[in-house]
């Protein structure tokens, strides 16, 4: 059996994670307890479901307590896991919960919003490492149901390598494992005919690829990539996000973002994220 566990802070998008696996063929159980996930789990094995989605509740258990216990007893008896942490900045949820009217989870008289989130974010802290971490700050819900439904796609057994490219004026994303820093180059920003295109668009590609220290900080990023790849890999990572950034997240960025996901995707399974795009 599959089975697809989803965390993470209130607010952060986990509703829409779980619809867009029910959407690819998942069986979706939404607010279960850390208690029942793997009597639940078994329950749905025998009686035929063969890929599982489960949104954990972390009121009931605080902090996801006894998650990774369950997910090796899990495991140990051949079932593929796999847990899914999703975040947001602060202020981003701040803002969807004050936009939607929802009441936080962990609020109370003596709590404000942001002493909710903190506390919850404190709560989960030791649950966060376990799994794979996306940051969905500045990720619309049909973006979020759409990186879902690719992320669901990867083989569990092997180490997923995720490009990401993002903007430097939006913040560094919260689920970044190395961060590389290419605002030291070109911008086609400054051109007029650019500006409105991104590093996906052949203009743009051509104007980048004629400056000789893209060539070298491309070279430089992905010979890094190649050397620690398959030290993650032999630390059994499942998961390795690299994310590149310029100013606005939409030129340089992406440009190598996509041609490093040409390089590795021959031989590594590589998901890619525009953030700034949408």
């Amino acid at each position: 059996m599959d089975l697809l566990l989803i965390g993470g802070v209130s607010g952060s998008g986990k509703n829409v994670a779980l619809g867009a696996l029910e959407d690819s063929g998942y069986y979706a159980v939404n607010n279960l307890p850390m208690s029942l996930v793997e009597l639940t789990a078994t329950y749905l094995a025998n009686a035929g479901r063969k890929r599982v989605a489960i949104a954990i509740d972390a009121k009931i258990a605080p902090g996801l307590a006894g998650l990774a216990a369950t997910i090796e007893r899990l495991r140990e008896i051949g079932w593929s896991v796999r847990f899914l942490y999703l975040d947001a900045k602060t202020d981003t949820l701040v803002k969807r919960f004050s936009e939607t009217r929802r009441r936080h989870p962990f609020s109370s008289p003596e709590r404000t919003l942001t002493e909710a989130i903190d506390f919850e974010r404190a709560l989960l802290v030791d649950a966060r490492p376990i799994g794979f971490t996306f940051d969905t700050s500045e990720t619309s819900a049909v973006a979020l149901r759409s990186w879902i439904k690719d992320f669901a796609s990867v083989d569990a057994g092997r180490l997923t390598l995720q490009l990401e490219s993002f903007g430097f004026k939006h913040g560094v994303p919260l689920d970044a494992d190395l961060v590389f820093d290419v605002r030291c180059l070109a911008n086609p920003h400054y051109e007029p005919k650019l500006q409105p295109l991104t590093g996906r668009d052949l203009p743009v590609v051509a104007f980048l690829e004629k400056e000789p220290a893209v060539e070298k900080m491309y070279t430089d990023i992905e010979k890094f990539i190649s050397t620690w790849l398959p030290e993650y890999a032999r630390d059994n990572r499942n998961y390795l996000t690299v994310a590149i950034g310029c100013t606005g997240g939409r030129h340089r960025s992406v440009y190598l973002v996509e041609r490093l996901a040409k390089a590795f995707s021959a031989h590594n399974q590589v998901l890619i994220r525009h953030r700034e795009l949408g």
